[in-house]
This record gives C-alpha cells, structure tokens and sequence, in this order.
C-alpha cells in the first residue's frame, strides 16, 4: 500500500464527508430552529443538480448552473415551506414524517416528467480539470479539492452568520424561544422561510457540485439524505459544529473502511472473499460507529446549540 493511495483514500473521504456536511448543515439547522423532520430535503439536493446540469447544457456554462443550483433550491425551498411545511409546526413528528415523504413523491415524479427518466450529466468547468502532485508520486483531482475548499469556506461562513451576524442571533432565539421573539415583534414566520430557504440553497449546491463526479438522476437525493441523518444524529441534532464533525466522521470511516478492510481481511481469508465480505462490512461501519457513539453519549457529540 503506497502513500500516494493512502492519502488519496482519506482525501476522497474528506471530500464525501464535505458533501455530507453541505446536506446535513441545512437539515439540521432546519430541524433545530423549526424542530421539523423534514424528508423531502433530499429533493432538494436533486432540484439543485437538475438545476445545474439543465442551465450548463443550455449555456455551456458551469458556473451559471451553479448559481441557478442555488436559485432553484432556495425556491423550491422556500414555496414548499410557505405552501406546506408551515401548516405542520404544530403538528406531531409522524405527520411531517408523512407530508414530507409524499413530497418527496411529488418531487420525484416532478422532475421525471420535466426531465425524463434519463440521467443528466455535468462537465467539470475547465478552470478546475487537471490533477495536483500527492506525496510519494500519486495525482489528486484538482475539482475534488475544490470541493474541499467550498466545504470550508460554507463552515466558516455558517459559523459566522450563525454567531456573529443579527440574523444568527434571531436564528438561535428562534431555537430556544419561538414565542418570545414573536412576542418581541420579530416575524417569526419570514425567519422560518428564509431559514428553510437558506438549508435548501445549501442542499441544492451540494447537488450541483456532486452532479460532476456522478450521473443526475431522479432519486439521487435519498441515499444522500440517509447518511445526512447519519450525520445529525451522530454530530448532536440542532448543532451545526456536530454536523461538521460527523459529517468529516462518517465520510471518512465509509471511505477508508471500503478501502481498508478488504485488504486487511484478505490476510486471513482467500482474496475472492474477502472483497465481497469487506464491502459488506464496510457498508455497515458508519452504522456501527453511529451505535457506539449513541451508547456513551445518546444526544449525540455535541448538544443541539448552533
């Protein structure tokens, strides 16, 4: 085993975990302001990479599908939250549990009919083709790294504006006390939309930056928003900082698992079995791990404070 590989391996993982964060940064913001589970955020991510994908084949232009990832999911986002999702508050988790999972219906057959049931695909803007030089002789994807640094710059950018802008500070009032900041004449409904518009908007660019490495597909978004949920409920639900950790968390577990134990089991079994058993337990792992740490630590790895 190279070094090249190795650090190749774990850089794919932060890569999945950054990902991860970007889909799970928005849910869980959602779900500790709101305190809504919202399954359809998944949609989300795909209406993002639809969006991309549709306006770069029209233009040619990868960044103004960027941006139109980020316009159409804080769109569909925000008309969801006003035309559904704000009748549901009040209700009880299994009621947004169904509402949100025939939206996720709606969604789909939606994008299939605007779409057709045929993937879409992405090209990687030219500015960002190529390869960097690893230690030990190996190459990493220069558009792989960029992803990295979005991941970045969005966690700073949420740490910001979550604790050091008023916005945030409505934010995490609106989190500990809905009542008393309606009580102080601040529209708690508009705060809820723009914060549910803002988790869409970070979904949907995480499907536009993940349209590139893969096919743009109806149902892209489920698999997706299970391992977001990995990650809320791993990081602590409602925190932003336990999003970031778990997330990193689960994307490198996953990779370096799916890397790791077929080759450590073919020391003790023949080679022919030991792929097929090792990707098995690797699909297991982050599971496994999420168990572990629920045993010692139930509300997670941090508390539900952004």
């Amino acid at each position: 085993m190279s070094l090249a590989l190795l650090i190749e391996q774990f850089l794919n993982g932060l890569q999945l975990g950054v990902m991860l964060f970007l889909i799970a940064a928005g849910l869980t913001l959602i779900f500790g302001v709101m305190g809504l589970i919202n399954l359809a955020h998944g949609s989300l991510y795909m209406v993002g990479a639809f969006a991309c994908a549709a306006v770069a084949a029209a233009t040619g232009s990868f960044w103004l599908g960027l941006v139109a990832s980020l316009a159409a999911a804080a769109a569909a986002g925000a008309l969801m939250e006003v035309a559904i999702i704000r009748r549901l508050y009040a209700r009880d988790h299994l009621d947004q549990v169904l509402a949100t999972f025939a939206l996720i219906l709606i969604f789909s057959e939606g994008t299939r009919w605007l779409f057709g049931s045929f993937p879409l695909y992405l090209d990687i803007p030219p500015l960002l083709q190529g390869a960097v030089a690893l230690p030990g002789g190996g190459q990493y994807p220069l558009y792989r790294l960029a992803i990295i640094g979005v991941g970045v710059i969005v966690a700073i950018g949420l740490y910001l504006l979550i604790g050091r802008t008023r916005l945030g500070m409505r934010i995490r009032a609106g989190e500990s006390d809905r009542e008393m900041i309606a009580a102080l004449g601040i529209d708690i409904r508009s705060l809820y939309t723009i914060v549910f518009a803002f988790g869409a908007a970070l979904a949907g660019l995480a499907g536009a930056l993940v349209g590139a490495l893969q096919s743009v597909q109806v149902g892209m978004g489920e698999p997706a928003l299970i391992l977001a949920f990995v990650v809320i409920v791993i990081g602590g639900i409602g925190s932003i900082k336990g999003a970031l950790i778990g997330a990193i968390l689960v994307g490198l577990v996953d990779t370096m698992g799916r890397f790791l134990l077929p080759k450590a089991l073919a020391l003790m079994m023949p080679a022919t079995q030991a792929g097929p058993v090792g990707a098995a337990l690797a699909s297991m792992l982050i599971y496994i791990v999420m168990a572990l740490i629920l045993a010692f630590r139930p509300s997670g790895l941090f508390s539900a404070r952004t």
